[in-house]
């Protein structure tokens, strides 16, 4: 009861005049976002952060959510009628969703996404408002060892997660651990990694990184990327609106995707790629129409995924605002601004910032019905967005990143700062190091260190307590296995298909 009483209160907070603007602009520009290739959430989330600074944090974070839904919703437009798909989430979603309109089916494709998208989106968000609340008494148990341990985790889940390899994530782990300890340690007075350089002293803001290397990284990496030529756009063909047959052949998927998408998003090496791989094999298996996959398309080949996709989006949000455990790059900008604002989400957020939390989580429910009326009649406003010249684009992108890096505290060293990562984002992309886990490092790398020294101070210095205390233990062991399981895993599959000239007796 007190959990509907508390989103009772959230759509009081979000159905303000206000706030619905925010929901409709964020919602917009997410769908805007999502369509265009190359860009995504975290770039244009990163972009806007400098608002913080002038917006209420109920706004901010609204603004912030409807964007990042609206680009899982936009993000299936790219994938079904150019088939580039804009997110790793959606690449899926191009195999059936391509050849669907390719067959003329476009139309049916981007509708059963759609409303695909809004039903596991509602699902996933009453997942959020019902099951964050269980989360957070269970946090609540935990101490400064525990929660260091459990930080150890998430550094060694994300990082292996969001990168192509355990070693590059950890990389950039370290890099943002090195950033986040710029500036005065708060607990001896002394000043770190400042180089002597006054403005140093408070530290870099978390904005300027995240601007740096996901709005200029990223625009610079396209930019470097850009090729002669056009991708053929497949025309929409055919009535949005589904056959009684495609109704049917698309709600069970809708419902098993959010079931699968949902819980694994919400775990600390969730992500949305592999709930969106396992539902698609999961309706290959399931479906009567096996002759379809890979040839003219099959519906539930773009049903269940964009489902699983959605429900994911939602599911990242619990451990972000119950634990303050970003699991996506989206989820490590949003941590950005809650910091930005003086806040740390974790077990109290729910109840010391109840206007904050339930109005995000309600907003998400009149998001997903904005989303809905935004993409289906909308969808030639949107395939239009694809003719943008890539060039005007990145420009415009570099200026919005200087203007609102510089807006912050008009330092022109900010500026050096901003471009300096900027090409050290360039370069990571460039190398193929993921760009999320220093932002990670940066945020959660500090508050570590801090439940360290709290964890061997309450000690008197004994390392032992974080073996003594078994959920500890327990969290360090699993952060051990994910960082050891899988190159044990990879050496056994190699002994196991060794070639038959490596046995013993062969001539």
């Amino acid at each position: 009861m007190d959990t509907l009483g508390y989103l009772a209160h959230g759509f009081a907070v979000a159905f303000t005049p206000t706030n619905l603007l925010w929901c409709l602009l964020g919602t917009t520009l997410g769908t805007a976002i999502g369509v265009l290739p190359g860009l995504g959430p975290a770039l244009t989330i990163a972009l806007l952060l400098p608002i913080t600074y002038q917006v209420a944090p109920e706004a901010s974070f609204i603004l912030f959510a409807g964007i990042y839904y609206g680009a899982m919703y936009g993000g299936s437009t790219t994938s079904i009628l150019l088939n580039t798909p804009g997110e790793s989430a959606t690449i899926v979603t191009a195999l059936e969703g391509n050849r669907m309109a390719r067959s003329g089916r476009g139309g049916a494709a981007l509708a059963t996404s759609a409303i695909g998208s809004f039903v596991a989106g509602t699902i996933g968000t009453l997942g959020v408002a019902f099951l964050a609340p269980i989360v957070v008494k269970f946090a609540l148990a935990f101490g400064p060892a525990e929660y260091f341990s459990l930080m150890v985790l998430a550094f060694i889940t994300v990082s292996a997660v969001l990168g192509s390899s355990s070693v590059r994530g950890l990389t950039s782990l370290f890099v943002g651990f090195v950033i986040g300890m710029i500036g005065v340690d708060l607990q001896t007075g002394q000043p770190r990694f400042t180089f002597g350089m006054g403005e140093l002293l408070d530290g870099v803001d978390v904005i300027v990184v995240a601007v740096g290397l996901f709005a200029v990284g990223e625009t610079l990496y396209m930019a470097s990327r850009r090729y002669a030529g056009k991708d053929e756009i497949v025309p929409l063909k055919g009535s949005l609106y589904m056959t009684a047959a495609e109704w049917a052949r698309s709600w069970k998927p809708w419902l098993r995707g959010a079931a699968i998408g949902f819980p694994i998003g919400a775990m600390p090496a969730g992500g949305a790629e592999i709930p969106t791989f396992l539902s698609y094999a999961i309706e290959k298996k399931l479906s009567r129409h096996k002759e379809e996959f890979g040839t003219v398309g099959a519906i539930e080949g773009v049903a269940g995924p964009e489902a699983a996709n959605n429900a994911s989006a939602a599911g990242v949000l619990v451990p972000m605002l119950t634990l303050g455990l970003p699991t996506s790059a989206t989820a490590a900008i949003m941590l950005s601004a809650f910091q930005s604002y003086g806040i740390n989400p974790g077990p109290l957020l729910l109840t010391t910032q109840a206007n904050l939390v339930w109005g995000l989580i309600a907003s998400l429910f009149i998001a997903n019905v904005i989303l809905v009326i935004l993409n289906l009649p909308l969808i030639g406003l949107w395939v239009r967005l694809l003719k943008i010249p890539a060039p005007q684009l990145y420009a415009g992108i570099l200026v919005f990143a200087t203007v609102g890096t510089y807006g912050i505290s008009q330092s022109p060293i900010d500026l050096v700062i901003l471009y300096l990562l900027g090409a050290a984002g360039f370069l990571m992309r460039r190398f193929d190091f993921p760009t999320a886990p220093v932002i990670i490092g940066m945020i959660l790398g500090p508050l570590a260190e801090t439940q360290f020294r709290r964890a061997m101070t309450i000690a008197n210095g004994d390392w032992t307590v974080f073996y003594r205390h078994p959920l500890s233990l327990t969290l360090l062991s699993l952060a051990l296995i994910g960082l050891v399981g899988p190159h044990i895993w990879a050496w056994i599959e190699h002994r196991r298909t060794r070639g038959p000239e490596h046995v013993p007796g062969d001539a």
